[in-house]
């Protein structure tokens, strides 16, 4: 069997690249006896030795799926903050970098029937020095996937400019997913979207619906947010919510609603508010009403609060921030599939296995498709 690989790029940040990997590797380890993945260059990264650094995707894929390659060799390049400035400055080439890439590449390519080649963002990023993800396509000699938003119009236009730096690289784009495709928009997407695909001569291979529990952050996420710990339900870090709440009305007003699976954010000094929360979650015992806190302000809780919390084991951290900054920050924060929160990894692998023509995906000729 010819060894086979593919670039996985998106037309933006936050598409959903991630989402698509993991299910797109999951189908594929049902079809071929060994899948590689690497990400040639990262941003996020994690300190995994004194010597080491690796993107987080790479330790969610390797961890998930068992995967043998070295942590080096997952993830060969890292571009922590102020790199850019020293590559300018000339204390590094991306021909040094580029070699990491090929060479690791190469290794994981060689040890696999199929590698997934993960970018970072869309076609362009990685300009700054000299290799963008279209640049490091082409010097892998591997075609691309774009994975764009579901749309129409926008998700075109996105598309467009991505299809052009690929093209002006000499990178074949070979087929096109869509994500988070609302359900009432599915039928005509399904309808419309190959019919713009045809000036290109590029398969749609994919339309991935949304799904809700995939964009429900969950309270860990939150405390990395405010780079904090929980101080009660460590054991309940990772309980998605369906609703977020700003409570800053009266206990009367807040005492007469009843949401489930929901996380306040309210000031620690309102602890009529925290107490009346605290009764909702004995009322419900606790585990069926599901709920969270995050406290504010720059007075925190009382240890009298505290202990409250605790004995229902109410998953609940602190901010000391202002509420209205608190919900800033939590309004513009996109939630990101983590290694541990397994819910949501299977949840996603379910979704978009269902949804990936897998058969096109795997055909040497299907780019010649549409």
């Amino acid at each position: 069997m010819r060894k086979k690989s593919i670039f996985i790029a998106a037309t933006g940040q936050n598409v959903g690249k991630t989402t698509l990997c993991l299910g797109i590797i999951s189908g594929l380890k049902k079809r071929f006896s060994s899948v590689g993945f690497i990400k040639p260059i990262g941003q996020q990264h994690v300190r995994i030795d004194e010597t080491t650094n690796v993107d987080k995707d790479v330790i969610l894929f390797k961890k998930h799926f068992s995967l043998p390659e070295p942590w080096p060799t997952m993830s060969p390049v890292i571009i922590p903050s102020g790199f850019t400035r020293d590559f300018l400055d000339g204390k590094f080439s991306e021909e040094s970098m580029l070699e990491k890439i090929q060479s690791s590449f190469g290794e994981i390519f060689h040890s696999n029937d199929y590698t997934i080649v993960e970018g970072t963002g869309h076609a362009g990023v990685g300009s700054i020095v000299n290799l963008s993800n279209a640049v490091v396509a082409s010097k892998l000699g591997t075609d691309v996937i774009l994975i764009a938003s579901g749309g129409l119009g926008s998700a075109h236009d996105e598309l467009a400019l991505n299809i052009t730096l690929c093209q002006q690289q000499g990178v074949r784009v070979r087929g096109v997913i869509l994500n988070r495709v609302l359900e009432e928009k599915r039928d005509m997407i399904l309808h419309y979207f190959p019919k713009s695909l045809k000036k290109w001569n590029i398969p749609l291979i994919g339309c991935v619906p949304y799904n809700k529990l995939l964009s429900q952050p969950t309270i860990q996420d939150f405390a990395n947010l405010f780079k904090t710990k929980l101080f009660s339900g460590e054991e309940y870090r990772y309980r998605h919510f369906q609703n977020m709440r700003l409570v800053a009305d009266s206990v009367e007003t807040y005492a007469t609603t009843h949401s489930y699976n929901e996380l306040i954010i309210t000031p620690a000094s309102r602890e009529e508010i925290i107490l009346c929360n605290i009764e909702k979650h004995k009322a419900s015992k606790n585990q069926e009403f599901a709920g969270g806190m995050i406290l504010t302000g720059y007075t925190p809780p009382s240890p009298a609060i505290i202990e409250k919390i605790q004995f229902l084991q109410i998953p609940a951290l602190y901010a000391p921030v202002c509420s209205f900054d608190a919900m800033k920050l939590i309004t513009s924060f996109t939630s990101k599939i983590r290694t541990e929160d397994q819910l949501k990894v299977e949840k996603a692998i379910s979704i978009v296995e269902q949804h990936i023509d897998f058969n096109l995906l795997c055909c040497d000729s299907f780019y010649n498709h549409v």
